[in-house]
């Protein structure tokens, strides 16, 4: 893949409107990396593109890049910290502001009105090359892809030391998308039908990524899609998205979803939601909440010895023996959250299996791994 070269050049020269430089810089500087040793990496990479100028930023996982329109001369580089300037940028007095760059002085001079600083810069030959954008693009409904990260996203790790488990499942197939993710204690799956097809794709993506896309892309109604060997591009207006895949094997979702279930119920959603919510404000220091089920009725029960105690009733179509099962507070809400519709379908086999929440007519489900009761 063609990758995106730094032109270091002799300087550089920049006069821009301030709204559009904060909007662009605002738009890159998430990808601004705060936890690495490679100092440049905490820098936004601003270099000429015809009569435009680029903003860039990368943590290695992820970058993001846009252009606006700006006066520019010169044809060189230059990184300048990027929080630090976006902090500044949104305080300037004027509405222009104007930025010069000299090599040899090493400082980047920053004017608007009768502000005037002078700030510490990177080495842009030390800035990272970025993946080039130039593939082969599709257009997916923004709609659609976003809706189905928002449901899933939920489920993804944030253990980085198992790196498959923080990226989601992505698996376009014609006009079909899954979405799949988990941290080893739920997994959400997502199935959405497109109206046109989308590009052929299986990878598992970075959820950070996704989530990033969702920030930038809520009112859009395509978003651009492109695939190589490495990595994959969103494109969403004028801003470019690239990251990296995550390799390894994502676990084998369908083999766990479990055959048949022992009870399964249709409850009332934000009346369960409710409860759930209500009782895990007691569920402290991964306390279980108690769902215990009984002829008639759903009784959801919390304990904490430093906290105390709370239990709420609501009816429920349960007959048969009392099953009483524990599960995560957060993560049991999460599942709630994820479902729409008025309904929720909850479906159990017994204390020491998975129970699946899902809703009538929809393509998603949640599967949520019990927590063991003690007494």
């Amino acid at each position: 893949m063609i990758e995106t070269e730094v032109a270091v050049g002799s300087g550089l020269s920049i006069t821009c409107e301030r709204s559009a430089f904060v909007d662009a810089l605002s738009a890159v500087a998430r990808a601004v990396s705060s936890r690495t040793n490679v100092h440049v990496l905490a820098g936004v990479l601003l270099q000429p593109r015809g009569d435009r100028l680029e903003f860039a930023a990368t943590d290695m996982e992820l970058s993001l890049r846009t252009t606006v329109a700006a006066e520019v001369e010169g044809d060189g580089a230059v990184v300048v910290p990027g929080r630090l300037l976006t902090d500044v940028a949104r305080l300037l007095p004027d509405a222009t502001l104007a930025l010069t760059y000299r090599p040899e002085e090493g400082v980047a001079q920053l004017i608007s009105g009768a502000y005037n600083s002078r700030l510490n810069v990177f080495d842009p030959a030390d800035f990272p090359r970025l993946p080039a954008v130039d593939v082969p693009l599709q257009e997916v409904q923004a709609s659609k892809l976003l809706s189905t990260i928002e449901r899933v996203a939920r489920a993804a790790s944030r253990d980085e030391s198992r790196p498959v488990l923080t990226g989601m499942l992505v698996r376009f197939e014609g006009k079909s998308l899954v979405m799949a993710a988990t941290d080893s204690y739920r997994l959400a799956v997502q199935e959405t039908e497109f109206e046109t097809p989308g590009p052929e794709l299986e990878a598992i993506i970075p959820a950070r990524a996704l989530g990033e896309l969702a920030r930038l892309a809520g009112s859009q109604e395509t978003i651009s899609l492109g695939v190589n060997e490495n990595h994959v591009v969103f494109g969403v207006g004028d801003v470019w998205l690239t990251t990296r895949r995550i390799d390894g094997q994502f676990p084998n979702y369908k083999q766990l979803l479990p055959d048949t279930f022992e009870a399964e119920l249709e409850l009332p959603r934000e009346e369960l939601r409710g409860i759930v919510k209500r009782a895990g404000v007691m569920a402290q220091r991964n306390t279980p909440l108690r769902l215990r089920f009984a002829e008639g009725e759903l009784t959801v029960s919390a304990r904490s010895q430093d906290v105390g105690e709370t239990n709420e009733t609501m009816p429920a179509p349960y007959t048969g023996e009392p099953l009483e099962i524990g599960f995560n507070a957060e993560f049991l809400a999460d599942g709630l959250e994820s479902v729409s519709g008025d309904t929720v379908q909850l479906r159990l086999i017994n204390p020491l299996r998975p129970g699946l929440i899902s809703a009538p007519g929809e393509t998603f489900w949640y599967l949520i791994m019990p927590i063991r009761l003690a007494g």
